[in-house]
């Protein structure tokens, strides 16, 4: 189990928000997302942070949607970032098969990709096998970020707003895994309130082992991570973002990347 940093952006800026603030109506600097930390760094500094200390499979998250005027400023920032560590971490927000050999082309390991492969809330496999074969399985991760309804974890798309048909099963996750190289699963509706994770999604992860997953969302203490570890049977990585010290959480970035990191 490793811990896998994080680059959040949002209007240009390194940010931690609240997941499931996102809408569609949040997309300026005046209504904005429920904010927990915006950073006066730019998100270059947080990756050689993480290149400093050997920290791989981090990833950057563009939080402007593309048709968005803020995500130009997105990029900008996040292409500083891969810049400073080239191929040390992974991209997502709005990839499409159009601009994911772009981010690859500019130094990201890997894109990660939910909207583009769902379609009126199933997976859209001929996306999914073009994009394959576009960039190669080995370049790509999907992101089956969830959310909870009538007790079972649904994938939700378009900056978590839109719930889709797709479970988040074992089964799924065995699906899937012909097309990526990696998982990486948010539990939305913790996803940056810093009040503990979810623990049934992580129980129900822990039985999947076929290639590398991270889970992200909600962890508060060490207890949390622990408790990760514990559940999920050391099957998978985690992230830390609104917690992390880094971020204006109490959780310490130095003892986390010393005791997980690669």
């Amino acid at each position: 189990m490793y811990f896998r940093p994080c680059i959040d952006i949002h209007d240009g800026k390194v940010k931690q928000i609240i997941g499931k603030s996102l809408t569609d109506s949040s997309d300026s600097f005046s209504h904005g997302a429920d904010e927990n930390f915006v950073s006066r760094h730019h998100a270059a500094y947080y990756a050689g942070l993480y290149k400093n200390d050997g920290l791989r499979g981090g990833h950057i998250i563009l939080l402007n949607p593309a048709g968005s005027p803020y995500y130009h400023d997105d990029v900008r920032e996040a292409i500083y970032a891969l810049d400073t560590y080239p191929y040390g971490l992974q991209i997502g927000g709005g990839i499409t098969d159009e601009n994911a050999s772009y981010f690859l082309e500019h130094g990201a390991s890997h894109v990660i990709v939910t909207s583009y492969v769902f379609r009126n809330g199933l997976i859209d496999f001929e996306r999914l096998k073009h994009l394959t074969a576009l960039i190669g399985r080995s370049h790509l991760v999907l992101d089956l970020s969830c959310r909870k309804k009538d007790g079972v974890y649904y994938v939700v798309t378009d900056r978590w707003q839109k719930f889709t048909s797709t479970p988040v099963t074992p089964e799924t996750l065995l699906t899937l895994s012909g097309y990526c190289s990696e998982f990486l699963i948010h539990a939305v509706d913790v996803e940056g309130c810093v009040n503990g994770i979810e623990t049934d999604l992580v129980r129900m992860l822990s039985s999947f082992d076929q290639v590398p997953l991270t889970y992200a969302g909600g962890i508060s203490s060490y207890e949390d991570i622990e408790t990760i570890g514990r559940l999920g049977q050391n099957h998978f990585d985690f992230t830390v973002g609104s917690a992390l010290d880094l971020f204006g959480g109490r959780l310490s970035y130095t003892h986390l990347s010393r005791k997980y990191g690669r």
